[in-house]
């Protein structure tokens, strides 16, 4: 009986102390831990207004850029079929906050996915340029 009581009350101490741990937030998260996620477009926009030396990646084809959705001003863009072999030219940005644009937010998953690959931590936008024009 007393071993029951023992091995109750150290399972609740366990479960005391998980959802503790679990509930706990670090409010000291720095810039670098936001990268690799996804940022909605209303995020990049604010960010465009107070980061400078913020990179916008688009990674859609030449004849999008020049399509109905149009370009960003001042965009980095580089086909996603060809990011791999041009991916020197993002290499030489690292260390700032690069966000990867596409359409619809897919191609540039995928072009996160091949930054964070070549140790290159990027935000992917949600949504991308359909959002980004509504």
């Amino acid at each position: 009986m007393r071993s029951y009581r023992i091995l109750i009350l150290i399972l609740v101490l366990g479960l005391i102390y998980g959802a503790g741990c679990a509930q706990e937030k670090d409010s000291t998260i720095s810039k670098d831990a936001l990268k690799g996620k996804d940022i909605t477009v209303e995020e990049l926009k604010e960010k465009m207004k107070t980061d400078t030396s913020l990179v916008i990646l688009d990674v859609r084809t030449p004849e999008e850029l020049s399509g109905p959705l149009g370009k960003i001003d001042g965009v980095l863009a580089i086909p996603l079929d060809e990011l791999q072999e041009k991916i020197a030219e993002v290499e030489k940005l690292k260390g700032r906050d690069i966000a990867v644009i596409c359409r619809t937010g897919h191609r540039s998953k995928k072009a996160q996915g091949i930054l964070e690959k070549n140790g290159i931590k990027a935000m992917n936008v949600l949504g991308g340029m359909t959002e980004y024009r509504k």
